[in-house]
């Protein structure tokens, strides 16, 4: 298992709150189960107790992010590690699931949590994973989507560091928008502009007699 993947991990939690439309998925332990995706023996550890847990995890995970956004790296790096001291993870080397031709296992790091609660095993791995995330590709890569009022979270792998969305769908939104605000005023500019030329043109015509 790549460790970029556990970096989404972050973002799928991150991301069930859409603070500014009052939206908010995490409202029940079936809930908290999706959010573990093909990991099923430790999505099946998951109780009502963790709906709560997992807030106020996903709360501290999305101030990563937004320190991020802002450009005050130092912040979310303490953010972060914050998160890493609670949660921790025991790096470990696995070859399940991947074969290569021969049949030989493939190796790879895997990030082996020991919770306490699905909480506890969820949080650990989404914050080693943006921790990896973090170092390998600079605290920007972190952000928050501007197409308001969306502003879900997104990992920026583009290769120019130009991501400002975290789907097609907003960036086509926002573009639509700017194209639109944009129309607007060239057509009150226009609108300006002739009634500047109107009054002009009743001056130089002078009081009729």
């Amino acid at each position: 298992m790549e460790l970029a993947y556990y970096s989404d991990y972050a973002v799928r939690l991150v991301n069930t709150e859409e603070p500014a439309r009052g939206k908010d998925t995490l409202t029940s332990v079936e809930a908290v189960r999706e959010l573990f995706g093909a990991n099923g023996s430790a999505a099946r550890r998951a109780t009502e107790a963790d709906v709560t847990r997992f807030r106020s995890v996903r709360a501290r995970l999305r101030a990563v992010f937004e320190a991020a956004d802002q450009g005050d790296e130092t912040l979310a790096v303490a953010l972060l590690n914050s998160l890493l001291l609670e949660f921790p993870v025991s790096p470990q080397i696995s070859g399940h699931d991947y074969r290569d031709e021969d049949g030989r296992p493939l190796w790879h790091m895997h990030l082996a949590d020991h919770p306490s609660n699905a909480t506890a095993g969820y949080a650990a791995i989404a914050a080693m994973g943006l921790a990896f995330h973090l170092t390998e590709y600079g605290v920007d890569r972190l952000g928050l989507c501007e197409a308001a009022p969306c502003r879900n979270a997104y990992l920026d792998t583009s290769t120019n560091r130009s991501r400002r969305y975290c789907s097609d769908r907003c960036a086509t939104r926002a573009n639509v928008a700017a194209y639109r605000a944009r129309k607007r005023l060239e057509a009150d500019r226009s609108a300006n502009t002739g009634l500047a030329a109107d009054s002009a043109q009743r001056t130089s015509a002078g009081p009729k007699r």
